[in-house]
């Protein structure tokens, strides 16, 4: 049942990661998951760049680096974490919306709609034992000095994937009942 995936997905940070390779078969499947999220008037504004291997740790590389260049009074354990964290995922992935050119709709149902993407895209890795984490740190308005951005196109973020040992901790929610209304 689905409801039973959806209560299982959890975050599952860099630092839990084993050193395992993610297979290229599995990051298709769950960007293939991605790819059937709605959209309002078919946008389909997502957009991914898959980062392994060398590719992450210049990943890593930049963001240390804008931190320094653009941060005050830079943390050294700040500085550590944006370059190690990288190198610890099996896979980082770039979530990027495209904004539709006609601007047919509004820029925050694009960005609805490729979160819905995302939530796809966890579902799965969930499902393939796969450990996520959706980061949106405040670096990723300089992403477009790492990648070639089309115009229009806006990083939100890094989807980082990796397996991990153990057992997750379970979660808990409020009751739907205290934030619901029936009329």
């Amino acid at each position: 049942m689905i409801l039973e995936l959806i209560k299982k997905r959890r975050s599952v940070f860099p630092a839990q990661y084993i050193d395992k390779e993610i297979a290229k078969a599995n990051i298709e499947k769950i960007l293939e998951a991605a790819n059937w999220a709605p959209s309002h008037r078919k946008t389909e504004p997502w957009r991914f760049k898959v980062l392994q291997g060398e590719s992450q740790e210049k990943l890593g590389l930049f963001l240390s680096l804008k931190y320094m260049e653009t941060e005050k009074s830079p943390k050294e354990i700040k500085v550590k974490k944006l370059i190690e964290n990288p190198k610890r995922a099996g896979a980082v992935i770039a979530i990027c919306m495209q904004r539709d050119p006609n601007e047919s709709v509004p820029e925050w149902e694009e960005i609805a709609a490729t979160a819905m993407a995302v939530q796809n895209m966890w579902l799965s890795a969930t499902e393939l034992g796969i450990g996520s984490y959706w980061s949106s740190p405040g670096l990723i308005k300089y992403m477009d000095e790492f990648f070639e951005l089309a115009p229009g196109e806006k990083c939100l973020g890094f989807f980082y994937m990796g397996y991990y040992d153990g057992e997750l901790p379970e979660a808990t929610r409020g009751a739907i009942e205290d934030k619901v209304v029936w009329g």
